[in-house]
């Protein structure tokens, strides 16, 4: 009897993950349903085979990602193949045989033969959750059962679009602070390794007592002439990366680090922004295809990015399952700006909650995107100072001793 291997989630919304032996993928899944039990994913466990040799292709296949930008131009094509009358199958050939990303063509072969063997779309692309999220699976399934397929793959297409622009926007305003303080660091540390030691031996002939300022940047040069302390730094950089991302992978440690990271200057109400564009426009979207209330907050709190505030949407969810409303339960969490919650208040009072929100991730957005300029404007000038600085501080401390130098020709 093969094994399985599945993830659901329990009748409170709990994941869990475990393996079990079953005939075939259908009866496991329907005597997980039968327990009231959501069922994410089943995939057979398949045992090793002994003396297997290096496959490149495998190799490729591993290091190959499929990022927003191949998904996004995935629901696009198939939405305009869909609305055109081409049937789904051959829509999936096409697809597969235009793709570039390899482990997207094999994905999508293998879709094409599930969906050939009478399983939904939504169900054969379940199965490759690094691919294809709860997301996008929502809104696949939410298309299939409306009748809407095309309609709904139009709207996932400018939902993945919007999400990789901000996305981009973000990652360029935060590498270019980055780029340039790595950098001066790179050019303090070369100055201090190997022209301040020039000087030191002139120092030495003079005689006299160098300035403490001095002192302590040669004793920094000595320090890193050294090959083995240059393996201590590399070794404390990688705890301190290692710890970090130790600390994230906790549910305790990841909560404390999005908290600090949406108070920092300059970057968390950037970092904010951006959490509230992508959780309005990501649920709108959902809510507007009919997917249901509780499973769209439910895929938006995994999509969130940020613990705090998948944390308020998951109280907004509980309070929606006991009958109440939205609004109050993010106004309570503080994780929201008042106009963002107030204009949802608006959107449930009026039933136009979709396109409220969609009116919301559009101002954030722009708020975004004007951050992102006023931010750059202003690292501009200060990164220029922080690497003045580092730099002037070697000229200083080779020139200082001059003065030393000067009382001792008198």
């Amino acid at each position: 009897m093969p094994t399985f291997r599945y993830r659901v989630r329990d009748y409170r919304g709990a994941p869990l993950e475990q393996t079990a032996e079953a005939d075939n993928a259908t009866i496991l899944r329907s005597q997980l349903r039968e327990k009231g039990m959501y069922v994410i994913e089943i995939a057979e466990v398949k045992p090793e085979q002994p003396g297997g040799r290096f496959s490149l292709e495998a190799l490729r296949l591993a290091t190959t990602r499929i990022t927003v930008r191949d998904k996004s131009l995935l629901a696009r094509q198939l939405s305009a193949l869909t609305n055109a009358g081409v049937a789904l199958v051959r829509s999936l050939t096409v697809l597969e045989e235009q793709t570039s990303n390899r482990k997207l063509k094999k994905y999508l072969a293998q879709i094409n033969v599930d969906v050939q063997q009478g399983s939904s779309l939504a169900g054969a692309m379940r199965k490759f959750p690094d691919a294809f999220d709860n997301l996008f699976v929502a809104m696949i399934t939410a298309g299939e059962q409306g009748g809407v397929l095309d309609e709904v793959l139009e709207r996932l297409s400018k939902l993945l679009e919007d999400q990789d622009r901000l996305q981009r926007q973000v990652r360029s305003a935060l590498a270019y602070p980055i780029t340039v303080l790595v950098l001066a660091v790179g050019i303090f540390l070369a100055m201090v390794t190997f022209i301040l030691p020039v000087f030191k031996g002139i120092f030495d002939q003079l005689g006299g007592t160098l300035p403490a300022f001095t002192q302590l940047l040669m004793s920094l040069s000595t320090f890193l002439q050294q090959p083995l302390n240059w393996l201590v730094l590399v070794a404390l950089v990688a705890f301190v990366v290692w710890f970090y991302r130790r600390t994230y992978r906790s549910p305790r440690g990841r909560r404390s680090i999005d908290r600090v990271r949406l108070w920092l200057p300059l970057f968390g109400d950037l970092i904010r922004k951006a959490a509230i564009a992508r959780f309005c426009r990501t649920f709108g979207v959902l809510f507007r295809s009919g997917v249901d209330v509780l499973r769209a907050l439910e895929i938006v709190r995994d999509t969130a990015g940020n613990t705090v505030i998948a944390d308020a949407v998951d109280a907004a969810r509980q309070t929606i399952r006991e009958g109440g409303m939205i609004s109050p339960t993010l106004q309570q969490e503080r994780a929201f700006p008042p106009m963002a919650v107030q204009m949802i208040r608006v959107g449930e009072e009026s039933g136009e909650l979709d396109s409220m929100l969609t009116k919301v991730a559009d101002f954030y957005e722009l708020e975004v995107e004007q951050a992102i300029k006023s931010l750059t404007s202003l690292l501009e000038p200060l990164l220029i100072v922080v690497l003045g600085g580092l730099v002037g501080s070697v000229i200083l401390a080779m020139y200082l001793p001059l003065f030393t130098v000067f009382d001792l020709i008198k």
